[in-house]
């Protein structure tokens, strides 16, 4: 006799256990507080979205002025040659101007393309959560989940390099350069994006998954 299902898919939820989310220890779900790290046990709930829609929605507002307001100005020999102010995209233009391929390319990667597409990854994340998945599609959401955490470690680069430059390029009447106001809107969605993605419970993945699997 021939079986139409696997044995069923089990979870730390089917298990009656929780997971810590400060250390990782599992324990019952009786408990309250993990007894490794101190921290609150709390059950996964998809209620705990709406922190994450809110900061992920702050940091799109902020990262339109990031892009739109100058991110460097930069003054010669007191204005008298003029003050040039470069936008993030306009700085990218301007290196690819000058040759300067692969910085161009890196703060383009760094400053567009990696936000934009942390936008679309948590906003696709948070509308999936405990949605009906397979194994396979609950362990890639998983995969795309730390991506998006190990990028945001490096999401404040262009803030760093603006930060450098001001301090090391202050030649007083010759030369000097000062941030714009886009390095703080940058800033600003850089922070509140990582705080949209430490907000999703990842073990929201995993309560989609059907009570058995089929084989092929």
């Amino acid at each position: 006799m021939n079986e139409d299902h696997a044995a069923p898919i089990m979870t730390a939820h089917r298990a009656g256990l929780i997971g810590c989310r400060s250390c990782g220890r599992v324990w019952p779900e009786a408990e309250t507080h993990c007894q490794r790290c101190g921290a609150e046990l709390v059950p996964p709930d998809r209620r705990s979205l709406s922190a994450v829609w809110a900061w992920l929605i702050a940091g799109l507002i902020f990262y339109i002025p990031a892009n739109l307001f100058p991110m460097l100005k930069t003054s010669t020999f007191g204005g008298l040659r003029g003050n040039t102010e470069s936008t993030i995209l306009g700085g990218v233009v301007e290196l690819l101007h000058y040759g300067n391929w692969f910085v161009g390319g890196v703060v383009f990667v760094a400053s567009i393309v990696v936000p934009i597409g942390k936008f679309i990854a948590i906003a696709w994340l948070a509308r999936v959560a405990g949605r009906p998945a397979t194994v396979h599609d609950a362990h890639w959401r998983l995969g795309l989940y730390e991506v998006v955490e190990f990028i945001g470690r490096w999401s404040m680069i262009d803030v760093f390099v603006v930060a450098i430059l001001s301090a090391l390029v202050q030649l007083g009447f010759v030369a000097s350069i000062h941030p714009g106001p886009a390095a703080v809107c940058f800033a600003l969605s850089v922070a509140f994006t990582m705080l949209s993605a430490q907000s999703f419970d990842p073990r929201l993945i995993w309560r989609g998954l059907p009570l058995r699997s089929r084989k092929d």
